[in-house]
């Protein structure tokens, strides 16, 4: 065992040595992070990089070194639990490699997150002052310009709605650019404020401000009801997080209950090693559930 460590220490020493070597003025820090930058780049959905740059436009991203730190903690956590678990390097590195596997994952899943609060937040503000835009105009498409022209909207909400009045000019009716922004943006507040318009263009009525005005009022309860759930799916989260960790210790602390000799010679059971894995495998997939809930679309059916 302590030869691994050891093989597993020069090993590191070597590869760091090399790196830096090559590349004395960069660092071996920032090569590597260059590198994983590059890769990224390179493979990543390009929908994804459209997620991934506008978090780095709200200051959302992760930094490089904040990465380091979740890779690390992560990691070194797992490594603690496949060294307590096994008394083994080997199952150690293992699961240790497999978390930072992961990273990439939850990366994706918080992004996501972040994006669809963003979306959500300018889908409010289009559904608002369009109702506003349209008790001054009396008119859908004319209510778009207004909003699409004022500049309260940014990427990509604001290129949709100057593409729904194109659609609107081209067809000579609303219909169209209504399913269109419905379908790209299924949010309950959109798909009812375009049922009342469409009522109110087809059906020409008079006097629409009393029905805007109820329009509003359901859109304000609809916005606190998503932040709402956004509060508690936060709070949800932290205890959630603490609760799987204390998961993984139960097994730790019946080992020292147990004592160091009679744990060993259990280990050494091939069934018992199975049940530990499976403890550790349906944990992680357990934690990895509640990540994905809690960052789900915001607001969306």
């Amino acid at each position: 065992m302590s030869t691994m460590l050891e093989l597993i220490l020069l090993l590191g020493i070597a590869i760091f040595v090399l790196i830096y070597r090559k590349n004395p003025q960069e660092g071996v820090y920032n090569y590597v992070a260059g590198n994983v930058e590059r890769v990224y780049d390179k493979y990543a959905p390009y929908s994804f990089k459209m997620v991934r740059e506008k978090a780095k436009e709200l200051g959302q991203e992760y930094t490089p070194r904040q990465y380091v730190a979740q890779v690390a903690l992560i990691g070194g956590f797992a490594a603690l639990v496949g060294y307590f678990y096994f008394y083994s390097i080997t199952w150690a590195l293992a699961y240790s490699i497999a978390s930072i596997a992961v990273i990439p994952y939850l990366a994706y899943l918080r992004l996501q997150r972040v994006y669809s609060e963003y979306i959500f937040e300018q889908i409010q503000t289009y559904t608002t002052n369009v109702i506003m835009e349209f008790n001054t105009t009396q008119s859908f498409v004319k209510s778009l310009e207004g909003v699409a022209n004022s500049g309260i909207l940014e990427e990509p909400v604001v290129s949709d709605v100057k593409k729904m009045i194109e659609m609107s000019y081209q067809n000579g009716t609303i219909d169209e650019s209504i399913e269109y922004f419905n379908n790209k943006y299924p949010f309950y507040m959109v798909k009812n404020m375009h049922q009342l318009f469409l009522q109110i263009t087809k059906e020409g009525a008079r006097d629409s401000g009393e029905a805007l005005e109820n329009m509003a009022m359901d859109i304000d309860a609809l916005v606190e009801g998503v932040y709402r759930d956004q509060m508690d799916r936060k709070n949800f989260h932290g205890r959630f997080i603490k609760f799987g960790v204390m998961l993984y210790l139960l097994v730790v602390v019946m080992r020292f209950m147990l004592g160091e000799e009679n744990y060993l010679e259990l280990i050494e059971i091939w069934y018992v090693q199975v049940i530990l894995h499976a403890i550790v495998i349906l944990n992680a997939f357990f934690l990895l559930s509640g990540e994905k809930y809690y960052n789900e679309d915001v607001g969306v059916e």
